[in-house]
């Protein structure tokens, strides 16, 4: 992965500017079927979502980068003193391999810069791929809230994750001497 080391990944501040493509993003049949919300959002109400995110303090709404080009949309909502969610996706034309680089920063971002003491994480029981890369980043599963999710036909559980932030530094530390 020579080409990979020199990709520069960061994480910016979502501005009113990436709504269209973060919309974009969020309506992609892809992504959608793994949303709460599943129907196709309209710009309106994309709209009015970011602006009472934005103007909320306890949410960060972000943008994960590679070189400059915008790859993926990261939420972090602080829900106590040191605790908060987070919910994320990909742009579907993203390269393979680019959500473990999303989930690290976005961890990163979350207890470095942040300072949160634990970030959760919720996966709808049908997600495997969501279910898995929580696991690969070193989340803890916490429980599972059975039939929490109604999709307008059926019932379906949600799997609970966390992941602390003395847990993270350790796997940080082992991964720099691997």
């Amino acid at each position: 992965m020579a080409d990979d080391i020199a990709i520069a990944y960061s994480v910016r501040v979502m501005t009113i500017n990436d709504l269209e493509l973060v919309l974009e993003w969020r309506n992609h049949p892809d992504i959608r079927r793994f949303m709460y919300t599943q129907h196709e959002i309209s710009l309106e109400e994309h709209t009015r979502w970011f602006c009472r995110a934005s103007g909320d303090s306890r949410k960060h709404l972000l943008i994960f980068e590679a070189d400059q080009v915008p790859q993926g949309f990261i939420n972090i909502s602080e829900t106590n003193h040191g605790v908060a969610d987070w919910g994320f996706y990909l742009a579907p034309t993203s390269p393979k391999g680019t959500g473990k680089k999303l989930g690290t920063a976005a961890i990163d971002y979350a207890f470095f810069t942040l300072g949160m003491h634990k970030l959760c994480g919720q996966a709808i029981v049908f997600n495997d791929r969501s279910i898995k890369f929580h696991q690969t980043m070193g989340f803890q599963q916490e429980g599972t809230l059975r039939d929490q999710y109604y999709d307008g036909a059926m019932y379906h559980s949600v799997v609970c994750f966390g992941l602390l932030s003395h847990e993270w530094r350790r796997i940080n530390e082992s991964s720099e001497h691997d």
